[in-house]
């Protein structure tokens, strides 16, 4: 019988990073291999794309609806962006790791500190580093979708997030993507065998005396 047998808590593990660092790249391959982690799905304000579907991409919610929650209680987090609102949906996590299965989130220092005041012993927090401020730049460079002037920007918004780092758990250089995958995979499976999320590892143990 292996831990996987074990009833256990879910967790919520978290991924920050300044842009490009290479927090998105990580983060689909995560969910590309691990079977038992999804990603975080915000409410939203922002209007709905064509290609986007209710409750895979986002919770598509009015104003007033996000504020009534907002009222309510009922964001782990939330902020505002560029003029549209976001917030994660406390219900749905909890659901989520009450059935033992582990939440992503792709978001920044801000959303840290939220979820860390209301879900401590749950959260499991990884900030993503660039191996150089050069690197850094030439990644940024290297999209072909900014302007100078907007890539100059995001360098200058990259010091102040980089900054934010000693707040996380764990800090993991992405010089390699598959060792930094590989890096945040091993950070996962120990997590997961944290003694107090093995719910059932009473019960099992009292079985074996």
């Amino acid at each position: 019988m292996s831990n996987e047998n074990i009833s256990r808590r879910g967790l919520m593990l978290v991924l920050s990073s300044p842009s490009g660092a290479g927090k998105t790249t990580l983060s689909r391959r995560l969910l590309e291999s691990d079977r038992n982690i999804s990603l975080s799905v915000s409410a939203t304000t922002r209007a709905r794309r064509p290609t986007e579907r209710e409750g895979v991409d986002y919770y598509f919610v009015t104003d007033a609806d996000f504020e009534r929650m907002t009222q309510g209680a009922e964001f782990l987090e939330h902020a505002s962006v560029f003029g549209n609102r976001y917030g994660t949906p406390r219900a749905v996590v909890m659901d989520e790791l009450g059935r033992g299965k582990d939440i992503l989130f792709d978001i920044d220092w801000q959303g840290t500190q939220q979820l860390k005041e209301k879900m401590r012993d749950d959260l499991v927090s990884i900030f993503i580093l660039p191996p150089s401020h050069a690197e850094l730049e030439r990644r940024l460079k290297n999209r072909a979708e900014d302007s100078d002037e907007i890539v100059a920007g995001r360098m200058a918004k990259a010091a102040d997030e980089i900054s934010h780092w000693p707040e996380y758990d764990y800090v993991v250089v992405n010089s390699d993507v598959e060792k930094a995958l590989a890096d945040i995979q091993a950070i996962l499976n120990a997590e997961r065998l944290r003694r107090s999320r093995q719910t059932g590892i009473s019960e099992f143990v009292g079985r074996l005396i």
